[in-house]
């Protein structure tokens, strides 16, 4: 895990049916069960791409521990943050009302693979949204972009690198490229269009302050104010 989080070991495939999207939720249940609550700082990329807009409705794709959330809602977004961990879900409502912002975030369990939350949205993130079971990612992301408003954002974060502590060490997997992701959506580019894409490269902290630098796939698409 990097500084904030490697959530999603690899990326998924298309596809997969009940049985797969059962051993999903039993692996994430584990995975944060084992996990202590709290203390999770918001991915560096999505503070970048949010600290200079308006807030407004924010949704967060495989919220996880919350950190991404957490910061939203901090600073006026209403957040809807979905994950597949009924665990994570819940954690993420009790730390919302600690900080007193559980009246801006609605926490929902969600396994994309079957549903997607209900609304529309002016910031649609999507931060290492990869997992070990078959996910239909890009159907995922699509719909993320159609359930953007006027003008709105969908920022996607993938891995672009292995750092040492990355739960998949296989030296030949593909980190699809920015431009590849973009091609994948199908999107209309006279409705949605790519604003950046690019592989930038930071200095992260995994367990035990053990250090690397990555390489993060970054993909954002604007859809058109009308």
């Amino acid at each position: 895990m990097d500084t904030t989080r490697d959530r999603h070991p690899r990326p998924g495939a298309e596809g997969g049916g009940h049985a797969a999207g059962d051993d999903a939720e039993r692996f994430w249940e584990r995975h944060y069960g084992a996990r202590r609550a709290g203390g999770e700082r918001a991915n560096p990329l999505l503070v970048e791409t949010a600290e200079p807009l308006p807030p407004g409705a924010a949704l967060d794709l495989g919220c996880g521990a919350g950190g991404d959330t957490v910061w939203l809602a901090r600073r006026g977004w209403d957040v809807t943050a979905v994950d597949i961990s009924a665990t994570a879900v819940e954690r993420l409502r009790g730390r919302a009302r600690d900080l007193g912002i559980g009246g801006r975030v609605t926490a929902e369990r969600h396994d994309l693979a079957r549903s997607f939350p209900a609304g529309d949205f002016d910031l649609v993130s999507a931060q290492y949204l990869h997992t070990p079971f078959p996910l239909p990612r890009s159907r995922v992301l699509r719909t993320a972009a159609r359930a953007l408003r006027p003008g709105g954002l969908l920022l996607i974060v993938d891995h672009g690198s292995t750092a040492p502590w990355s739960w998949n060490q296989d030296p030949g997997v593909h980190h699809p490229a920015p431009g590849e992701v973009a091609a994948e959506l199908e999107l209309d580019p006279g409705r949605w269009r790519v604003v950046r894409a690019d592989t930038p490269r930071r200095r992260a902290t995994g367990p035990g302050g053990r250090t690397a630098t990555v390489t993060d796939h970054v993909l954002l698409i604007r859809r058109a104010a009308r």
